[in-house]
């Protein structure tokens, strides 16, 4: 299970406080509903409450009447992303290099907008173009890993999750990321001394228990992988591919009912449950479901 990137909202909280501080000023001195500050803070109250097409229809008034805000375009950008339109986001993003080359946030965005659309070599470029900028951004440093890992360079990929945690050692999404790293090249017990170490620094993080569990998996330690589905499930009971998981490790236990238990759990989540597996169940157990 592979953990989702730093996605966009934080990024977008980076830049909230200090105008929305503008806004506020601003509206106590104008009553202008046209004035450029207005609409921006506007619209992002709309986003942060998931409206992103109201979102996106103030941005685009606050850029006709500023179309030098470079910031503006990285939010409108954001909220197409958010939308999944990720090519009018990229454009929006692009627009905000060309007005402001040196900042490096509006590359980071755009390179985890391309890394949504499996664009991975852009999306290290636009990284890359960010740290250079920025060498302290430990988040983009485990961005570019994650691409990295994507691509199976799993050696550039824990490099970068070693230079975020230099930058930030007590962040426990890096271990994470980088425990994925170190599983995709099959080292599973430095993958699972890195899980545990985002374990320990955070007891509820549901994914970190969920990738110990496939690192054990794939360690044929299949009581201590249906241990760690077991708690991920428990922190967060609609994560379907950790019922499917659990089956799996069911399953190879010869233990069929609780198979079926699990298996039926991740489907009725919504999870595509492989047809090769439950045939294989089917046979077995002596079942159909």
């Amino acid at each position: 299970m592979v953990d989702k990137l730093y996605n966009f909202r934080p990024i977008l909280l980076i830049i909230i406080i200090p105008i929305l501080f503008s806004c506020a000023s601003t509206q106590q001195k104008q009553s202008d509903s046209r004035d450029a500050v207005f609409y921006k803070g506007r619209g992002m109250e709309y986003d942060s409450k998931g409206q992103y097409d109201q979102a996106i229809s103030d941005y685009t008034k606050a850029i006709e009447l500023n179309p030098r805000d470079a910031k503006c375009y990285m939010l409108r950008g954001i909220a197409y992303a958010e939308k999944k339109e990720y090519d009018q986001a990229i454009s929006d993003l692009s627009k905000a290099v060309e007005i402001n080359p040196k900042y490096h946030l509006f590359y980071g965005v755009r390179g985890v907008t391309y890394f949504q659309k499996g664009q991975y070599d852009r999306a290290i470029s636009d990284y890359t173009k960010a740290l250079e900028i920025n060498p302290r951004d430990y988040k983009t440093y485990d961005n570019r890993g994650n691409a990295y890992r994507e691509k199976g360079e799993y050696d550039h990929a824990i490099s970068d999750h070693n230079k975020a945690l230099e930058i930030n050692p007590r962040d426990d999404k890096t271990y994470n990321l980088r425990g994925l790293a170190y599983g995709g090249k099959g080292q599973h017990d430095q993958a699972i001394s890195d899980f545990n170490k985002a374990i320990e620094i955070n007891p509820r993080f549901a994914e970190a228990y969920h990738n110990r569990g496939n690192a054990y998996y794939s360690k044929g330690e299949y009581e201590q992988a249906i241990s760690d589905y077991t708690e991920a499930i428990e922190i967060n009971p609609r994560d379907a591919l950790a019922y499917y998981n659990r089956g799996r490790a069911y399953h190879l236990k010869r233990d069929y009912n609780k198979s079926w238990e699990d298996v039926n759990k991740a489907q009725s989540l919504g999870y595509q449950v492989p047809q090769e597996f439950i045939n294989d169940l089917r046979k077995v157990s002596g079942r159909q479901n």
